[in-house]
């Protein structure tokens, strides 16, 4: 899978570094470099871009600006982001607009590999907007397709990486305002990714999680115990929403 890239640095030296780092990277094609962020917004309207490497500090329109703009635009559809920059400061801020990476000034090809090698598996998991996977051969004749089967994982991103998660690893998903926090049956630690409860938990087959609460999922098959009002899961104790309760009565009423 080849990503069609641009790059955006008012910093000719800068620029010109990172336009050499993706022109000797096999999966990556430039088809843009752009000295602000106001002409980078033009050519992505001309163009398919799968992956932005941006600098921030920049003026009329920062980096972080244009992921907003791009991420309202698109939502979760867009070209995903890079960013370089000499400033540690604004790691948060590119966290919170959903970057895929973040490079700090002065990297060198390795780190930038790393970074070009992570959106590559993003892609290959996503299948980004205009990446161009070899065409399969023409299908003989066959019978009926079987329906394909349940996928037994999602991948969540947490720290700027993508992790696969088992959903049978998931004891309950707590919510946490603009996170959550996968808490896992082994006891290990808890994965805090920035997500909404709400769009986890249309990711998640409802055959094996439920909202039993404003603020939390639970696996259906690691509840140990239930109360009127509570169930116990792992360690924990889970009280059951007002709202929540005719569900998951009508849930235990099969088993009841």
């Amino acid at each position: 899978m080849t990503l069609n890239c641009i790059a955006v640095d008012d910093e000719p030296l800068a620029l010109g570094m990172v336009c050499a780092f993706i022109e000797q990277t096999p999966f990556l094609r430039l088809v843009g470099r752009y000295s602000s962020a106001v002409e980078a917004l033009r050519g992505l309207q001309e163009q398919d871009v799968d992956l932005i490497f941006l600098d921030i500090q920049m003026p009329d329109l920062t980096g972080i600006e244009l992921a907003r703009v791009l991420d309202k635009g698109r939502p979760g559809l867009g070209p995903r982001i890079i960013f370089t920059t000499a400033f540690h400061q604004f790691a948060l801020d590119g966290y919170k607009v959903d970057a895929l990476d973040y490079l700090v000034k002065p990297f060198n090809y390795e780190e930038f590999l790393r970074a070009a090698t992570k959106a590559q598996s993003y892609a290959e998991v996503i299948q980004l907007p205009g990446a161009a996977p070899a065409l399969p051969a023409p299908a003989a004749p066959a019978a009926p397709a079987a329906p394909e089967p349940e996928e037994e994982y999602l991948f969540l991103k947490v720290e700027y990486q993508l992790v696969r998660v088992a959903f049978r690893e998931i004891l309950y998903i707590e919510g946490l305002k603009d996170y959550v926090k996968v808490h896992l049956a082994d006891g290990s630690k808890p994965l805090l990714s920035l997500t909404s409860l709400k769009a986890l938990e249309d990711r998640l087959p409802p055959r094996r999680f439920m909202r039993i609460h404003r603020s939390f999922i639970v696996a259906l098959d690691q509840i140990r115990a239930v109360t009127r009002n509570t169930v116990q899961i792992g360690s924990a104790t889970i009280s059951v929403g007002d709202q929540y309760k005719e569900p998951f009565n009508q849930f235990l009423s099969r088993w009841t």
